[in-house]
């Protein structure tokens, strides 16, 4: 393998010294164009790039933000995405980073202590589970598990999401309508429990325990309680799952059962993640711009990195859901 390009090897080939080579690509006054233009010429020529760590030490920023996330999933995914598109042109590059070891409950901490004020300047974390994460670099969170609090914070409209999903299998005239639940630890899953039945109450249904179970945002785990309910006397002619990856257990428990979807079986999902336009059938999901979280979290970050004038105050930015209505749905056949 080729050894990394170092500063002493592009001031050797720009026959000057390394000083020199440091100010040009540090952006310091004091060097002629002609010699600043030669240079810069040199360390693309080499493909020099300056340590993310050595260029904190001495100027104390990096120009890159982390994405942390406590795994790499198909939400997570989304929010890179964003993130990646929102720092365009800014000067600024992301890291993302995860820790398989670091555990479910404040992963938080160990990753800002490893990455903040040496690797990045300031981080957006992915539905974190701190309201209150250590003050190492500015933060931005996304979905956190305790809703907005005193991070600055964006989220999207879950609970109108969930009516959403809900009364458009209402609508079909499902009445018997199972619901697949997420996580109880994070308050955008409660806030679509709590969709789920508000739409039924304000359709005069009441809501059946035994129709809602736990999935835990698991596509096994919707499987699993997706068998328990085709398995009831009575079964629900549709299932609303709590976001997409549980939607699919749901059309993999009726593909095993031989339940034909969405003539014996209704589903819908929420967060559409790009999987769920070519599952069999498409999946009818509510949206949720979830590349959206991402950039509108790096665009907080970025205005308290340059001192905004409204950096000192707590913002929380919600974002529209919508439905997206694809091959999943229709009317119940009984």
């Amino acid at each position: 393998m080729n050894r990394r390009v170092t500063i002493a090897d592009v001031a050797a080939e720009a026959g000057v010294s390394v000083a020199t080579v440091s100010k040009v690509i540090n952006g310091r006054d004091g060097i002629a164009a002609t010699t600043a233009t030669h240079v810069q010429g040199v360390v693309e020529r080499l493909g020099y790039e300056s340590s993310l760590v050595a260029r904190g030490m001495r100027t104390h920023r990096t120009h890159a933000i982390g994405v942390l996330v406590a795994e790499f999933e198909p939400f997570s995914t989304e929010i890179l995405k964003g993130a990646g598109a929102a720092v365009a042109g800014t000067g600024y590059a992301v890291l993302a980073y995860t820790d398989a070891d670091a555990g479910p409950q404040g992963w938080e901490r160990r990753y800002l202590s490893r990455l903040g004020g040496t690797l990045i300047d300031g981080a957006v974390l992915a539905t974190p589970t701190l309201d209150n994460p250590p003050g190492t670099v500015p933060v931005v969170a996304v979905d956190p598990h305790t809703g907005p609090g005193v991070m600055p914070t964006v989220d999207s409209d879950n609970l109108t999401g969930a009516v959403l999903g809900v009364q458009h299998l209402l609508d079909l005239g499902h009445r018997r309508i199972g619901f697949l639940g997420g996580r109880r630890d994070l308050e955008s899953s409660v806030l679509r429990e709590a969709g789920y039945v508000q739409a039924l109450l304000d359709a005069g249904i009441t809501p059946d325990p035994a129709l809602m179970r736990g999935a835990g945002y698991r596509r096994d785990a919707a499987e699993a309680a997706t068998a328990a309910l085709l398995a009831l006397p009575d079964p629900p002619t549709a299932v609303f799952a709590a976001n997409d990856v549980s939607a699919m257990g749901i059309l993999d428990a009726a593909a095993r059962l031989g339940v034909r979807v969405p003539d014996e079986l209704s589903v819908v999902g929420f967060d559409d993640i790009p999987e769920s336009a070519s599952t069999t059938p498409p999946l009818t999901t509510v949206r949720q711009e979830i590349q959206q979280l991402g950039a509108t979290a790096v665009r907080l970050l970025l205005g308290l990195l340059d001192g905004a004038p409204d950096a000192g105050r707590t913002p929380h930015e919600r974002l529209p859901t919508r439905l997206v209505v694809r091959a999943s749905t229709a009317p119940p056949a009984r």
